[in-house]
C-alpha cells in the first residue's frame, strides 16, 4: 500500500506533540534500572505514570481534533511545529491491528 504523505506527516507530528513531548519523555530521561532495565518481564512504568501519560495523550489528541475541526489554520501551524521533531523519523506504514 502506498504511503499517503499528508497523513504520514500528520501522524508523525501528532506523535511528537502527544508522546515525545509529553510526560513519557520525563520518564525516558531517567536512569535505566540496573536490575530490571532490560528485562521485558518487569514493568518499568508505574500505574500513576501510565495514568498521567494516557490522560495527557487523550487531552492533547482531543485538543488537536477540536482544532482540526474548528480552527484548521491553527491546527496546521501546530502540525508544522510538531514536524520539526520528526525530520529523521521513518515513514509510517498502514497496519490493520485495530
Amino acid at each position: 500500500m502506498e504511503t499517503d504523505l499528508k497523513l504520514a506527516r500528520e501522524a508523525r507530528a501528532i506523535v511528537a506533540l502527544i508522546l515525545r513531548n509529553g510526560p513519557i519523555e520525563d520518564i525516558h530521561t531517567g536512569k535505566v534500572c540496573p536490575t530490571c532495565g532490560h528485562d521485558p518481564t518487569y514493568s518499568r512504568i508505574t500505574d500513576d505514570e501510565i495514568k498521567q501519560i494516557m490522560k495527557c495523550a487523550v487531552d492533547r489528541i482531543y485538543s488537536l481534533l477540536w482544532l482540526k475541526d474548528r480552527m484548521p489554520e491553527h491546527y496546521g501551524t501546530i502540525i508544522q511545529i510538531g514536524e520539526t521533531f520528526t525530520m529523521s523519523w521513518d515513514q509510517p506504514v498502514f497496519t490493520s491491528q485495530f
